[in-house]
């Protein structure tokens, strides 16, 4: 059973979660009331009989949970089992940490953080990000970083045909949202790139004609592992068109970093990242060939577009093997 896919949880599952999270009633009929914290909480699960009957006898890297075999699973439970003495987590917020999902059938652990960790530590990124990683988002937010969560989940809220799990997880430190590496000397040729107070990249396009095939610089030298094929990269990324400059997408515009695998992006942007170590600050032209193809190019998407992306790596985590 692969974990990794599931992690986000359905519309259906969100959506109660939020209505679930804005009642301040014991009344079922009563309407939602907005609480102080409903600006900074978007799931906000509660603790119940299932979430409590988690036990976790170790801290990150390695959480050692039980998880007993009869749970319910009736809805969605998070008990916090141990509290961190940090700040608050809240959506869009990266974090190193530990993580151990569990069947839900038969409490047997399915996966564990220190198995997909880059490092020595056993540690991994931790994204609590809605659309991708609302599992995450579920555990951890609205509680202070450190803290040790335990939570339940029905299959039901994965979609039609999930299976029940439970997960364990704990965030030990915020990581930095721009690359930290050493600066690098300008590439000749290349575009030139103007930094923020924040970080976020402004990228000036050279004259002339783009290149024909792919070309990748650094610009700031990182010292942490290495992405290899397949990993998950946190990053931090501006995407521009070559024929006009302007920025096409932007998780700087977003306000808050991504993630997504190695094998999940076009070729050019896979090979910008693979090779490159934690903390780096990349560059590359990527031409159509090896961006969305070839053909005519038009406003509504990228077909026939040289692509120039800023990408600062800001983490990375191994993929699940069988």
């Amino acid at each position: 059973m692969r974990i990794r896919p599931l992690v986000a949880l359905s519309a259906v599952a969100v959506t109660a979660l939020l209505l679930a999270g804005c009642s301040s009633s014991g009344d079922p009929e009563a309407s939602p009331t907005p609480s102080s914290t409903d600006s900074e909480c978007l799931l906000d699960a509660q603790p119940g009989a299932d979430s409590d009957a988690i036990t976790v006898a170790g801290e990150a890297p390695e959480l050692d949970a039980t998880v007993p075999a009869d749970l319910g699973f009736e809805d969605i439970q998070r008990t916090i089992v141990s509290e961190g003495d940090g700040d608050e987590l809240h959506v869009g917020d990266l974090v190193s940490g530990a993580y151990e999902f569990y069947d839900g059938a038969s409490g047997k652990r399915l996966e564990t953080s220190v198995d997909t960790s880059a490092d020595e530590s056993g540690l991994v990124p931790i994204l609590l990000d809605a659309s991708a990683y609302s599992v995450f988002v579920a555990a951890l937010e609205c509680a202070p970083l450190g803290s040790t969560a335990a939570i339940t989940i029905p299959g039901s809220a994965f979609g039609e045909g999930g299976s029940s799990v439970a997960l364990v997880a704990q965030g030990v430190e915020k990581l930095p949202t721009q690359a930290t590496g050493e600066d690098v000397a300008p590439t000749d040729g290349m575009p030139t790139v103007t930094l923020a107070e924040d970080g976020a990249p402004t990228i000036e396009l050279p004259g002339g004609d783009a290149p024909t095939k792919t070309e990748v610089a650094q610009l700031k030298k990182g010292d942490g592992a290495v992405v290899k094929e397949g990993d998950t990269v946190f990053v931090q990324y501006t995407g521009v068109k070559w024929s006009d400059g302007t920025v096409f997408d932007s998780s700087w515009e977003r306000g808050a970093p991504t993630a997504f695998p190695t094998t999940g992006v076009v070729a050019g942007f896979k090979q910008a990242l693979e090779g490159q170590a934690v903390g780096s600050q990349v560059i590359a032209v990527i031409p159509p060939a090896d961006g969305y193809g070839e053909g005519e190019i038009n406003e509504d998407d990228l077909v026939g577009e040289t692509l120039v992306f800023v990408v600062d790596i800001l983490g990375t985590q191994r993929a699940v093997t069988q």
